[in-house]
This record gives structure tokens, sequence and C-alpha cells, in this order.
């Protein structure tokens, strides 16, 4: 079975983490590209400061090994590259779920029934999507966050450790969602809620 090659934009341990889901999955890390002219090398791999010094093709694939959801989106915006998908084994997906280009799943996550999983998101470890949860682009749910049925998560919105919604709730585009979060009601774009239950502090 051959084997799919990537390329991972940002060296960082986030980038670390993702090397190590493309090897588990018998993928191959090709190298990383980062602005960063001091980092050389990552976990043995070569680390590139110019896309032009990287040697790929047409049929590799890439994943923006960054953090920040902002920067993610910017990236992805600006450059046409074959973006892939990086699935930790170990990781529990439904059949009837889909997930877009760019997308990273780490260990231990579990995705249920029809849910929507958009471009460019990070579901970090451990954490559970449920049935019909609609998570949109640049989206980072932290380690074991949990979205009951019928989620809707918004465009850049970042989730916190441990953070819990009930079902039903839509959260907004941009938003912030503290680590420990219980969200009882809708949050608006832009917003950063905190607490239990959930209160918000900033729009």
């Amino acid at each position: 079975m051959q084997k799919n090659k990537f390329y991972l934009w940002g060296a960082s341990g986030h980038g670390m983490v993702i090397a190590e889901i493309i090897e588990s999955a018998g993928d191959q890390v090709q190298g990383f590209l980062d602005a960063d002219t001091s980092i050389k090398e990552l976990l043995g791999y070569s680390v590139q400061h110019r896309i032009e010094d990287m040697n790929f093709d047409a049929t590799d694939q890439w994943i923006i090994s960054v953090g920040k959801n902002a920067t993610r989106k910017k990236l992805a915006e600006s450059n046409k590259l074959n973006y892939g998908k990086a699935i930790h084994p170990s990781a529990i997906l439904s059949a009837r779920c889909t997930i877009a280009e760019g997308t990273v799943v780490m260990a231990g996550v579990s995705i249920n029934s029809k849910a929507q999983i958009g471009k460019h998101v990070i579901l970090n470890t451990g954490c559970s999507v449920d049935h019909e949860c609609i998570i949109e682009d640049y989206v980072h749910l932290s380690p074991h966050a949990v979205l009951p049925g019928n989620v809707i998560v918004g465009e850049g919105t970042h989730i916190g450790t441990g953070a819990v919604a009930i079902p039903g709730i839509k959260i907004g585009k941009w938003c912030t969602i503290g680590a420990g979060t219980v969200i009882i009601k809708d949050v608006p774009d832009g917003a950063t809620v905190v607490g239990v239950p959930g209160r918000i502090v900033r729009l």
C-alpha cells in the first residue's frame, strides 16, 4: 500500500504532535516549513524557511500545523496547496461523519453520526463531537472538550480544555470558550465565555 507524503507548515509542539499522528497512520512526514530561521530540524525532520525551498509536487499533502486559528486561515487562504487530513488511528469515527481538508483529529477523539467537521479544524486529544454537530472551518476543540448532539460551532472559535455544552447550543464565530466552561445558552459571534455556568466576559 502506497504511503501518503505530508509536509507540515509550522515547526512547533503542535507540529510535533501532528507529525506523530502521520507516523502512527503509516504515512510519511517529508519535512517542515517555518518562518523562524533559528529552527533547523524537528523530530529529526528538516525545517525549511521558504516554500520555494520545499521539494514537493502536486500529489504531496500539506497540513498547517499552527494552533492559532486566525493564522491557519490566513495561510490556507493565501496558498493553493493540496491539503490532506491527519487522523490518529485511535480516533473513533462514524462512517456517516464528514471531515474536510486540512483537519487534524488527534488521539482518542470521538466523532459520531452525521457530524460535519470543516476545513483546517483541530480536534485535540480526547475531545468528543456527538451526532449532527456542525463544526465550521478553523475551529479548535481543546483536549477533552465535549459537544453533545446538534451543537453548532462557528468559524474560528476556540473551545478550551474540558469545556462542555448542552445539546442544541449554537456557538458563534471567532469566540473563545474558557477551559472547563459549561455552555448552557447560545453564544454570539466574537464573545469570550468563562465559568460554570458560562457567562460572557467580553464581546
